[in-house]
């Protein structure tokens, strides 16, 4: 074994030597610090027939709160029981949100693995779990408020838009394969849900303006508020920073607005628009050596990528009766993808010169994107009871239309300003893409004890892909078709009212994308004979609370990936080329632990009112992620590191709270020929390193209205980078952030 797989063991080894004596002591009644009249006896009991549900009621709590729990069995026509789920509070979640860095907000999710690339160009970093490519969020369900937000779930999974994290109310995550209500990703999903008005209130206005290094403005103000029938809410963002690289400055304005209107007490409507914007300079990548000499360093000044996102969603929620409801979204996506790029066959090291024959630079090149898209997504939950006991019986249905437009290889201009006209020529490659997507789905929560619950289902998916147009290549473009069915399996057992084990097994795949159906360039072919990606995933943990001083997550997990589509070097008789094909079977399989300890709550009130509260966090994964089939059987799985490990602690007394959180990620490769050394000088392939980033961020409530935020990121200053990328925003290295702070001020009215 080697020393990270122990050290591994050792903090689950210790974690379980935590978690028993807290959750023993809880299950007796004698946690630490109580005397034996301090506990409570819970009565049982079983429902003869379907509960009802109250009106919601607003709790406002202090410091401290858990920051991350999981979701609740049934919530919103979803069955979350036997599913591995994260729900983080943003409320009790000290980080940098005025730069949105995914490692602080996202970062206490056991594995989470972050593509930073922010920086260089790419309008959002990625996140990535159990091995699966972070890059853009490809292999997770994003959404805000329900609705996905990727350019196509189906076709393009890319995802160019996140809401600012100072909208959110929480975050929602549900592992593995998600649930079969959301659709067959195997990374799971994220929901961002944002903040809502609240019914007779008086309208409220939030502002936040913050400042850092590099030429950070951020300014965040929104209005929420309810009368009548009526709620609201919205927000305006805008954030410009000129960049720690040269080249890499930014300007991105973001925007959302809600109103829900409640006809009766069955009937509520709610309509929202998301508005994005942004302009960013891309610095590129750098070559091994660039990067070794001064990471700070960019050689590229002409690349430009702008992304325009529109979502529009409109959702009706039904109550036909206490046990019935219908919960439907309609979804309408209209959104861009702008490049204007200096040509980067030549790699990272080859300079952006001036052509001596001209004395300008070489043209650059044009690539346009226009995708549009519209979604109806429908809910049914019934509630019943059998056995003397409650179920819950969720169905559903989901049909999507998407169509893309890809423009690449235009001629554009020598200048180095954001320019999009073609100049003396039109484009080398013009294609629209289309998806159909059919699915409904059936899951049923089966009480069989009051301890145990059991939950099967299985989803029907139909999808349709075409692509028509030209290419410089000779193609053919053929229709693809799938249809088949996933299955799924969920169980729960409660050991006490405040622990269970939960297992999952559910069937996954990921269709053939746009980029898979036509080759592009002259030396790419794509095998006639490409299959869809498929696969499963398996849960198996332990979560829950002990004596309201500890909150624990431990479990394992096994991925089977199959067929993963790659590119791969292809010789014969007429010479070599790439060719993308399915490259073999991966296997992932891990562990993942998460605890949150608060010690000081065991003391008494009094004590724990001067001393203030301690909260200590560990987020532990060890992934083991290898190709088990194919030309690379043996090799690790490009992307995928073995230990990701955050801990951190948080103090808060008073109004006063701040956080130190270090965030460790072993080394992984960037190719999966799993290149020790880079392969040549454009910096693609070869070694991600190890690295440590230390992360520092307070918060001071100074009145009921004003707050004060502060901190610092990358505090030692570390150099690093988490990708290597054989294209935009340009081939390389791309370094992560140096150390940064901020500041900021935040009000309420």
């Amino acid at each position: 074994m080697s020393r990270s797989q122990h050290a591994i063991l050792f903090r689950l080894f210790a974690t379980c030597l935590v978690v028993f004596p807290c959750v023993l002591a809880a299950q007796s009644g004698s946690v630490p610090g109580q005397s034996k009249t301090d506990s409570t006896t819970t009565p049982k009991s079983k429902l003869s027939a379907p509960p009802r549900q109250l009106a919601p009621v607003v709790v406002a709590a202090s410091l401290p709160l858990h920051v991350i729990g999981h979701l609740p069995s049934v919530g919103d026509g979803v069955i979350y029981s036997g599913k591995k789920t994260e729900l983080i509070v943003m409320d009790s979640l000290n980080a940098n949100v005025s730069q949105d860095i995914e490692r602080q907000i996202l970062g206490r999710i056991p594995g989470a693995n972050f593509s930073e690339t922010q920086g260089a160009g790419f309008p959002s970093n990625g996140v990535g779990f159990r091995g699966l490519d972070p890059t853009q969020s490809v292999e997770v369900n994003t959404r805000q408020n329900g609705v996905n937000l990727a350019a196509d779930l189906y076709g393009y999974p890319e995802t160019y838009y996140t809401p600012p994290a100072e909208a959110l109310e929480r975050i929602e995550v549900v592992r593995g394969a998600a649930s079969l209500a959301f659709g067959p990703q195997f990374g799971g999903v994220i929901n961002y849900v944002t903040q809502r008005g609240r019914a007779n209130s008086p309208l409220t206005f939030v502002t936040t303006q913050s400042g850092g290094s590099f030429g950070l403005v951020n300014s965040f103000n929104s209005i929420a508020g309810g009368t009548g029938a009526w709620t609201y809410y919205g927000f305006l963002h805008a954030r410009t920073q000129d960049g720690w690289r040269p080249n890499s400055d930014f300007r991105q304005v973001s925007g959302y607005a809600s109103a829900t209107f409640r006809a009766s007490n069955q009937l509520t409507i709610g309509l929202e628009y998301t508005y994005a914007w942004n302009r960013i300079h891309m610095a590129g990548g750098l070559s091994d050596e660039a990067n070794a000499i001064d990471p700070s360093q960019s050689f590229r000044a002409r690349n430009w990528l702008a992304s325009p996102w529109n979502i529009t969603a409109l959702k009706v929620s039904y109550r036909m009766n206490p046990a019935v409801r219908l919960e439907t979204t309609v979804a309408f996506q209209s959104s861009d993808r702008h490049l204007v790029w200096r040509s980067e066959g030549g790699g990272a090291a080859e300079p952006d010169g001036i052509d001596p024959a001209t004395g300008r630079y070489v043209p650059r090149e044009v690539e346009r994107e226009t995708f549009q898209n519209t979604t109806l997504e429908s809910r049914l939950r019934v509630e019943y009871s059998q056995f003397q006991m409650s179920q819950t019986l969720a169905l559903g249905v989901r049909a999507g239309v998407n169509r893309m437009r890809r423009f690449e290889g235009g001629p554009g201009s020598t200048g180095s300003d954001f320019d999009m006209q073609l100049y003396g020529g039109t484009w080398e490659r013009a294609l629209q893409f289309g998806s159909i997507n059919a699915a409904v789905f059936a899951e049923n929560l089966i009480h069989v004890t009051d301890r145990l619950s059991v939950t099967p289902g299985i989803r029907l998916e139909y999808l349709r892909s075409t692509a028509d147009g030209y290419t410089e290549v000779d193609s053919k473009f053929e229709p693809r078709t799938f249809a088949y069915p996933l299955a799924g399996v969920g169980a729960e057992y409660s050991i006490t009212s405040s622990t269970a084990i939960y297992g999952n097994m559910s069937q996954a795949y990921r269709p053939i994308l746009y980029a898979s159906l036509t080759p592009f360039g002259s030396t790419l072919r794509v095998d006639p004979q490409l299959r869809t990606a498929r696969g499963y995933n398996v849960d198996l943990g332990w979560r829950g609370t002990a004596g309201g001083v500890l909150k624990f997550d431990v479990g394992a997990f096994y991925l089977s990936y199959r067929d993963r589509i790659g590119t791969k070097s292809v010789g014969n008789i007429t010479g070599s080329f790439v060719e993308t094909a399915n490259i073999g079977d991966s296997r992932h399989w891990g562990v993942e632990s998460y605890f949150e300890l608060d010690p000081l709550s065991w003391l008494a009130p009094s004590l724990v009112a001067s001393l203030g509260s301690l909260d200590f966090f560990s987020s532990l994964a060890y992934v083991d992620a290898q190709y088990v089939t194919g030309e690379f059987a043996g090799n690790r799985v490009e992307q995928a590191p073995r230990i990701v490990d955050r801990t951190g602690v948080t103090y808060s007394r008073g109004p006063v709270s701040m956080t130190l959180q270090s965030s460790y990620t072993s080394r992984s490769f960037g190719d999966a020929n799993n290149s020790a050394l880079p392969s040549s000088d454009n910096g693609a392939s070869g070694l991600v390193p190890a690295y440590t980033i230390l992360d520092w961020s307070s918060r001071v409530r100074v009145t009921s209205r004003y707050t004060l935020s502060a901190g610092v990121n990358n505090l030692a200053n570390a150099h690093y980078f988490t990708k290597r990328t054989a294209e935009y925003p340009g081939p390389g290295i791309l370094p992560g952030m140096a150390r940064s702070f901020y500041a900021g001020v935040g009000a309420r009215f």
